[in-house]
């Protein structure tokens, strides 16, 4: 008989978490998870998931706008957002559902409530304590929100899933993925949106080619991006809120939106009685193996700060859980981790961009390509595409591709495979294109846009 009362506890249940308990209990270990929200984490109940379904919503509006360049004839519309809200609480309800038969059919048991540290081998939820050979940390992360006067009458990416009226004016504050989001939806739903950024450009971090091309084209459809914008202050004037920026501008809205990050959720985990060390960030620093500097205790997802993406979060669940519990060691890879923003249009990139491999490599070969896609040569519509590959010439290796335009994501996922395998440009030519797509324009750039050193 063991001396602990489980094989596995799993702090939090989210994907990562979830996906580790199950495949822990399908090798024949003994798991409890523990979660004091509801079961499914960040992504189903308040991120990816109903943001996708806000995401569609939005892109009807231009939908039945371009039908008229095809021949519909459509009569007055109106968009509900009590209804959408209705039917997209129904469907988190339905896959939290889903998520807690999952864990049953494992065979790992649930306890509601936080779990807090005791010491190495012992959690504590709900006044209960229960011991483990082995602890997980799958806590996620939290927005958070800049520190300005008035920052209490702004609302968090958790908050505006759940607001009661869709928004006539709005300031969204962040320049991230998350922002843009918001900022092509709301704007899409018919809200005039005011996206605020500090900085010099959007989505830091991505390709450059990327973020002006995005940067054109959400403007164009009229969201109205002010850069090097930082807020003062926010206060409360009747039923609106008055935006104070740096700039001695004023907006006046009756919904902020702050989008300006995420950090790991480690307060109150008792993590410093378990002797778990937490870096500046709050962030758990982990090996390839997910374990932290503590021999018993591992941690995966967004919490150890390596790639806040779920399905990153999934396979770093299983490989630990493989390696722990069923004698078949492996470690995830975070090299070419494909990604997607799902903005108005969507965004989808895998492996470097182009001053990443400048960095990384002597020559470069970049082909570009923008054009306006087949279908908006009857809808009128002027929305360019972007497609962009990154290549070493030396190698004629692939190290990134990239785009702007619609399908973006789904045309990214195969794209994905193919740099993965370490595809040449070579090979990406002698690919038939299927035509006529959008996604043929990847093997069909012949001639660099231009080559650097």
């Amino acid at each position: 008989m063991s001396e602990f009362d489980y094989d596995l506890y799993v702090i939090g249940a989210g994907s990562g978490g979830v996906r580790a308990s199950r495949i822990a209990a399908g090798h024949g270990a003994r798991v409890a998870i523990c979660e004091d929200s509801r079961v499914g984490g960040t992504c189903v109940i308040r991120g990816c998931v109903p943001k996708k379904l806000m995401s569609y919503a939005a892109h009807f509006a231009e939908d039945i706008e371009d039908a008229a360049g095809f021949g519909w004839q459509i009569g007055e519309t109106r968009f509900d957002w009590p209804r959408f809200l209705q039917r997209k609480n129904a469907e988190i309800d339905r896959l939290n559902q889903i998520y807690l038969k999952l864990l049953a059919n494992s065979g790992v048991t649930l306890h509601e409530g936080q779990g807090r540290l005791l010491n190495a081998h012992t959690v504590e939820v709900a006044g209960r304590q229960y011991t483990a050979e082995k602890i997980l940390i799958a806590v996620g992360g939290r927005p958070v929100k800049p520190e300005f006067p008035g920052h209490e009458l702004s609302l968090t990416s958790d908050d505006i899933f759940y607001i009661e009226t869709l928004p006539r004016r709005m300031v969204i504050i962040g320049g991230g993925y998350i922002a843009v989001e918001f900022a092509g939806i709301f704007n899409a739903l018919g809200s005039e949106v005011h996206l605020l950024y500090r900085g010099e450009q959007i989505l830091r971090g991505f390709d450059a080619d990327v973020r002006r091309t995005l940067a054109r084209e959400m403007a164009a459809k009229g969201v109205h991006i002010h850069l090097h914008a930082e807020v003062q202050a926010v206060e409360k004037k009747g039923e609106e809120r008055v935006v104070h920026l740096n700039t001695g501008e004023t907006l006046s809205v009756d919904t902020v939106l702050c989008a300006t990050g995420r950090v790991p959720r480690t307060e109150g985990l008792g993590l410093d009685k378990a002797g778990v060390y937490v870096n500046e960030k709050g962030e758990i620093p982990v090996d390839h193996d997910s374990k932290t500097n503590v021999a018993n205790i591992f941690a995966v997802g967004d919490v150890t700060g390596r790639i806040a993406l779920t399905p990153v979060a999934i396979q770093e669940g299983h490989a630990f859980a493989d390696t722990q519990f069923g004698n078949k060691p492996w470690c995830p890879s975070h090299e070419n981790v494909p990604s997607a923003v799902f903005s108005q249009p969507p965004v989808a990139s895998v492996g470097l961009t182009e001053g990443e491999a400048h960095t990384l490599h002597e020559s470069l070969d970049i082909y570009l390509s923008e054009f306006r896609p087949l279908k908006h040569t009857l809808s009128g519509r002027e929305e360019k595409t972007l497609m962009k590959l990154v290549v070493c010439r030396e190698t004629d290796r692939v190290l990134g591709c990239h785009m702007v335009g619609p399908d973006a994501p789904e045309i990214m996922q195969g794209v994905a495979i193919a740099i993965q395998c370490g595809a040449t440009k070579a090979q990406f030519d002698a690919t038939v294109g299927i035509h006529p797509t959008a996604a043929e324009e990847l093997v069909t750039m012949r001639t660099p846009a231009r080559s650097g050193h």
